[in-house]
C-alpha cells in the first residue's frame, strides 16, 4: 500500500502494483479529483508522463495517434485518457507486438468501458483498476478491512460499556465534508466554493469529451435535480417534464453523468436476473459532499431536514462500500431491493449467489427487528441469503431476533 506523510494510504495502490506486474495496459479511472495522478506519479515516479490536458499532447495524438503511441518511450502513464480515444486501437496493436507488463498506465476521468467512442476492445490486455474520492477509513489512515470482515463472517456481538456513545454532530459533518482530497479540510464556505467549480470546470471540459451532449448546461442542471433528490428511485419522466427535455435526452444526459463518475446507478435486485433490468434504478450521487453542496444541505440539518440527510447518509454508505469493494473483491455487485408493496432494502451485495442486506439507520438506538424489507429478502434469496446488517449511530454490535442479522455501529466501517 502507497502511503506518505504528506498524503493519504490508498488501499487500492496494492491492487494496481499487482496488475502492473503481469498485464501490458492499467487503468485508473475515476472521477476527476480523486486521487488517481497522484496516485500514479507516487508509485512510479520516475516513469515519463503525458497528461492529454495538455494541449499540444491532445492535439498530437488526436491529429496523429500511431505516430503520437510510437514515438512514446517503452513504459509510460498517460493520463486523462478518454480525451483522446482515438489511442486505445493504436495501444492494442502496440501490446499486440509486446506483451511486456506494465507497459501503459492510463488514467481517465470517464469509464472507458461506457465510452461511445470506444470500438476497439482491450479485453485481455488491460485491467481497470477504480479510484473512488476517499472513504472514510482511508481518511482515518485505517487499513479498510469492514467489507473483508463482512465476507469472511467475522463480525460479532460487542460491547463497549464506558466507552462514549457517538456524537451525531460528527455524523452529519462526515456527511458533509464527502471524499475528494483537496476540499477536506476546508473551511466549509471555502470547501462548498470548490465543488461548485470543480461541477462547473466538468462541465466546460469533459461533458463532449463522453457522449453526443448539444446543451453541456443541461447535463448540470440535471445533475442538481439529482442532488435533491439523491438516494430516490429514478423518475426520468419527472426529470424531463422539470428540464423541458425528452426523456431520451434525459437518458443520455444521465449516462454522461455515469461516465463522468458522478452519480451512481442502483440496480433493483430480484431473484430472476431478468426482471432487475425492468424494475427502476435508485440513484445516488458519488460523493456525498457534492451531494450536500447541491442540494444545500449543512451539517446543522441533520435534525431539520431529517429525510434529506437520511437520504444523503444512504449515499454515503454505499459509497464506503463500493470503494472498500475495489481493494477487497471486485466482482462484488450492488443493489437495491423493493417490493411491490414498497418494502425495502437500502444496499443488497451480491458475491455469486451469495447475498447479503444492509439497511442503514440514522437512529443512536437500534430496534430488534431487521425490518419486512431484510426478512423478505432473505425469505427470497432462501440459503443463499449470508446475512443481514444495520448500520445505526451506535456503539455496540448488537445480535437480533434473527439470528443471522447484527445491529453494528457506522463507525466500525472506518474504524477497522
Amino acid at each position: 500500500m502507497f502511503d506518505s506523510p504528506a498524503l493519504y494510504p490508498r488501499p487500492l495502490a496494492t491492487v494496481v502494483g499487482e496488475a502492473l506486474a503481469d498485464t501490458p495496459v492499467v487503468c485508473l479511472t475515476g472521477p476527476r479529483q480523486s486521487g488517481k495522478t497522484t496516485l500514479v506519479r507516487a508509485m512510479m515516479p520516475g516513469r515519463p508522463y503525458f497528461s492529454l490536458d495538455h494541449p499540444p499532447y491532445l492535439a498530437a495524438a488526436k491529429g496523429d495517434p500511431a505516430g503520437f503511441v510510437a514515438a512514446l518511450p517503452g513504459e509510460v502513464t498517460i493520463d486523462e485518457i478518454q480525451r483522446a480515444p482515438e489511442l486505445l486501437p493504436v495501444i492494442k496493436l502496440s501490446v499486440d507486438q509486446d506483451r511486456r507488463p506494465g507497459r501503459f498506465v492510463l488514467t481517465g476521468s470517464a469509464n472507458l468501458l461506457l465510452l461511445p467512442a470506444v470500438t476497439e476492445s482491450l479485453a485481455g490486455r488491460m485491467e481497470i483498476a477504480r479510484l473512488m474520492p476517499l472513504s472514510e477509513s482511508e481518511k482515518e489512515r485505517r487499513p479498510g478491512r469492514f467489507l473483508a470482515d463482512l465476507l469472511r463472517g467475522d463480525i460479532a456481538p460487542e460491547l463497549h460499556a464506558g466507552t462514549q456513545a457517538p456524537d451525531p454532530a460528527d455524523l452529519g459533518r462526515r456527511l458533509v465534508s464527502g471524499g475528494y482530497p483537496e476540499p477536506f479540510g476546508r473551511h466549509p464556505v471555502r470547501a462548498r466554493q470548490w465543488y461548485r467549480q470543480y461541477v462547473r470546470s466538468i462541465v466546460d471540459r469533459d461533458v463532449l469529451d463522453v457522449g453526443r451532449v448539444r446543451d453541456a448546461d443541461g447535463v448540470a442542471r440535471l445533475l442538481q435535480l439529482l442532488a435533491a433528490r439523491n438516494g430516490e428511485l429514478l423518475n426520468t419522466a419527472g426529470l424531463s417534464r422539470e428540464l423541458g427535455l425528452h426523456r431520451s435526452t434525459v437518458r443520455e444526459y444521465v449516462a454522461v453523468l455515469e461516465r463522468l463518475f458522478l452519480v451512481r446507478r442502483l440496480a433493483p435486485w430480484h431473484r430472476n436476473v431478468g426482471k432487475r433490468l425492468v424494475k427502476t434504478p435508485k440513484m445516488h450521487l458519488v460523493d456525498s459532499g457534492l451531494a450536500a453542496t447541491m442540494a444545500g444541505l449543512s451539517p446543522g440539518d441533520w435534525i431539520t431536514k431529517r429525510a434529506r440527510m437520511g437520504h444523503l447518509l444512504e449515499s454515503f454508505i454505499v459509497h464506503q462500500f463500493v470503494t472498500q469493494a475495489g481493494w477487497t473483491d471486485p466482482d462484488l455487485r450492488f443493489w437495491h431491493f423493493r417490493d411491490k408493496d414498497g418494502q425495502e432494502v437500502d444496499l443488497v451485495m451480491t458475491l455469486g449467489a451469495s447475498t447479503w442486506g444492509i439497511e442503514v439507520k440514522a437512529t443512536s438506538t437500534p430496534a430488534r427487528s431487521a425490518g419486512r424489507g431484510m426478512m423478505r429478502l432473505a425469505a427470497l434469496c432462501g440459503d443463499d441469503f449470508e446475512g443481514g446488517m444495520v448500520l445505526y449511530n451506535g456503539r455496540d454490535t448488537l445480535p437480533m431476533e434473527d439470528q443471522r442479522m447484527l445491529a453494528v455501529p457506522l463507525r466500525e466501517i472506518w474504524r477497522r
